[in-house]
């Protein structure tokens, strides 16, 4: 895949494969590019990294979480807007997320629509819709 720099290209970083088949198709079925990775590490290895212009990431993934994702991104001043989606979030990791850049932080399960307003969002905010 020939990946611009005007990319509207959608990274999904999520350790469960049903999940990311899902959100894979339900984001090409807007029309968007996605990619998928099981894990952190190997979003970070991918050409995708400096390519993407939004993040979907799992909060609890085997190895670096979606939390320790951000930091390293913000850290490397990566600006790649994060949406965080996760089974086992709590109102402390909501904040945290959020106060650290995270565009939006939904809790498992969510509803299709509202996850796509929210990629919208966070392509306008990398300044690719």
């Amino acid at each position: 895949m020939n990946i611009g720099h005007n990319s509207r290209l959608v990274a999904i970083v999520d350790d469960d494969e049903s999940v990311q088949r899902a959100l894979q198709d339900l984001i090409e079925s807007d029309g968007l590019p996605a990619l998928c990775f099981s894990s952190a590490e190997q979003f970070l290895g991918s050409e995708a990294r400096g390519k993407a212009a939004c993040l979907i990431a799992d909060i609890r993934m085997p190895g670096m979480s979606g939390l320790e994702l951000q930091a390293k991104l913000k850290a490397e001043r990566c600006r790649i807007p994060v949406i965080f989606i996760t089974a086992h979030g709590d109102a402390g990791i909501r904040i945290h997320a959020i106060r650290q850049g995270a565009v939006e932080f939904l809790s498992k399960p969510f509803d299709d629509a509202v996850l796509l307003e929210i990629v919208h969002t966070a392509l306008k905010r990398s300044g690719n819709d």
